[in-house]
């Protein structure tokens, strides 16, 4: 065995295979590498306010890099937009949340969570009081900008004009006077409630690590064809051995 391996023929065949598996190991190599890279965690100062226009902008999808941002931004609440959401949680307790129409310096609006109330009737004169405010008080607000959530089809055995998401898409059909104006597609928690309100738990964002499976899939898969190129190398030599053999064992059989 060792001799037909030893073999011009063989030799040559075998720097090819190794040759083969090299290209295989590097690609499994970088798919690997493409696997750790998909699992750094970017580190990003959530907790640095920064002006809202340079985090995301109006009429445009929310990045990930913008989600959980906190941001400071100027303008004015439009009274009488407020509106209540219900079935969120604080702290572990379900409760309401009233959200305003604010309009930014930029004539950009933007939904605003003010704050959480443990019980309806709390957050219903928080509301009366907020539409009561007068309009374009210059207003400066500071908050997390979080994405929209999506609209739920009210429940047909209840209130049809409940809301349980904060879904600006939803909200501008309901703010008054609002035409065809820039619209923010994410919404705002404000770092300070309104008075008669809680401040709404906002907490840093998760960071998520993880691993590209499939690069690793494919990186192992790589690994394995370069094996296959040299067992199929030491196939092919054990095969012609074996052919030989039968030809002496045929040829001294006739003889």
């Amino acid at each position: 065995m060792i001799r037909m391996m030893l073999r011009p023929r063989w030799v040559l065949a075998l720097l090819l295979a190794l040759g083969i598996a090299a290209g295989f190991a590097l690609l499994g190599h970088w798919q690997l590498e493409r696997a750790i890279e998909s699992g750094v965690v970017v580190e990003r100062s959530t907790e640095q306010a920064k002006p809202l226009a340079e985090v995301v902008q109006p009429d445009g999808t929310v990045t990930q890099i913008a989600t959980g941002q906190m941001v400071t931004t100027t303008g004015s609440w439009v009274p009488g937009d407020e509106q209540l959401i219900t079935t969120r949680l604080n702290g572990g307790i379900d409760g309401f949340w009233v959200v305003s129409h604010f309009q930014t310096d930029a004539a950009a609006s933007v939904a605003v969570a003010r704050g959480w109330a443990p019980d309806r009737a709390t957050a219903q004169s928080v509301i009366e009081v907020l539409a009561s405010e007068p309009a374009n008080a210059p207003v400066t607000l500071t908050g997390r900008f979080l994405t929209g959530e999506a609209p739920e089809l009210p429940d047909p055995e209840g209130d049809s004009m409940e809301m349980t998401k904060v879904a600006p898409s939803a909200l501008i059909n309901l703010w008054a006077d609002f035409s065809d104006e820039s619209v923010y597609s994410g919404y705002i928690v404000d770092a300070e409630a309104a008075p008669g309100l809680d401040v709404i738990d906002s907490p840093v964002p998760e960071v998520d690590q993880s691993l590209n499976w499939l690069n690793i899939f494919y990186a192992i898969e790589w690994v394995v064809f370069a094996g296959f190129a040299v067992f199929l190398w030491y196939r092919l030599v054990r095969d012609a051995l074996e052919r030989e053999i039968e030809d002496a064992e045929a040829l001294t059989a006739l003889t």
